[in-house]
């Protein structure tokens, strides 16, 4: 995208806890109060699942403020989430917003979530029988085991996927064994988007982000969240490939089996989330179209909108 070019969508990116739903939503408020119609388009891979509220910090219906939020809530917790379907699903709805004249706001930290929507590359194939072969391994080896396997492969995949991650390892294993390529070859290299877009990014000191996660781990377990996780078992969280695998949700359920203390699992989830987010911000800060902002500075949203504005004008919109 050059300077020139108008953004079709906005895309808000950052490290989980970084308060991207709220800066969403206030970026949208405030165009619609201008005349600009903006929509909320989801890319965090577990609110797309319903039921999943408060492990996901997903913003409820009452705190929307009358502003739409696409791809919050369309999936069971048995169905499979992917980046390669999610692509397809975003790409469409961002489409018709753009076609009936609103601006629409992505939103999320998933980042093969979003680098799937926003840059113009195409998955790999699958291949069934193998991808059996590789599930069936996980199940009888563990993530760890098929994780080195994956290293042996493709070192770099591996230094990016987190060891218990088995669904992850499961999809890089089988893109090198059909490819016969790195797993990032797979991914965008040239940071193109597939239609002119902003993007916006925020983030603060490490040691802020930090207590501010632990403090919100510890929220989610006072709101509910093993309430919540006992809840969603017999919609059968348990039997999901996805769902199951959440930070939070699994340390949740270990907790009801009688396998992690409250505080176990507490501090558990808090140092996946800490950790989760160093690897966020890794992988963002690869990509030079960000504009990054602190979203400790109490002018965070009128410096955003500033810009929001700066980018809209440029055509004369």
């Amino acid at each position: 995208m050059t300077d020139l070019e108008t953004p079709a969508f906005l895309c808000v990116v950052g490290p989980t806890g970084a308060g991207k739903s709220d800066l969403a939503l206030q970026l949208a408020l405030r165009l619609s109060e201008l005349g600009l119609p903006a929509e909320i388009v989801n890319a965090d891979s577990m609110q797309c699942y319903r039921g999943m509220d408060i492990g996901t910090a997903k913003l409820p219906l009452e705190e929307r403020q009358g502003i739409t939020h696409h791809l919050l809530d369309w999936l069971d917790v048995t169905e499979e989430s992917t980046a390669a379907n999610y692509q397809v699903v975003a790409r469409a709805k961002i489409s018709e917003l753009v076609d009936s004249g609103i601006l629409p706001i992505v939103v999320g930290g998933s980042m093969l979530y979003v680098a799937a929507l926003v840059n113009t590359f195409e998955f790999p194939g699958r291949d069934e029988e193998l991808r059996a072969q590789l599930e069936a391994e996980l199940e009888e080896f563990g993530p760890l085991s098929m994780h080195k396997k994956l290293s042996l492969l493709d070192e770099g995949a591996a230094s990016r996927i987190e060891p218990m991650n088995g669904r992850r390892i499961v999809r890089a294993l089988e893109i090198v064994m059909i490819t016969g390529e790195p797993f990032a070859a797979a991914l965008p290299e040239q940071w193109e988007s597939f239609l002119p877009m902003l993007e916006i990014g925020i983030n603060s000191d490490r040691e802020h982000l930090v207590a501010r996660l632990a403090k919100r781990v510890e929220k989610m377990w006072e709101s509910g969240l093993v309430s919540e996780v006992e809840g969603l078992i017999s919609a059968g969280l348990r039997e999901s490939k996805t769902a199951r695998q959440a930070i939070g949700y699994a340390q949740a359920l270990s907790q009801l089996d009688g396998e992690l203390s409250e505080e176990e699992a507490i501090a558990a989830t808090t140092q996946l989330t800490q950790r989760y987010s160093r690897r966020q911000m890794s992988w963002f800060r690869r990509d030079s179209r960000i504009n990054w902002f602190d979203y400790q500075d109490e002018d965070l949203v009128d410096d955003v909108m500033a810009l929001v504005l700066s980018k809209l004008d440029k055509s004369g919109k």
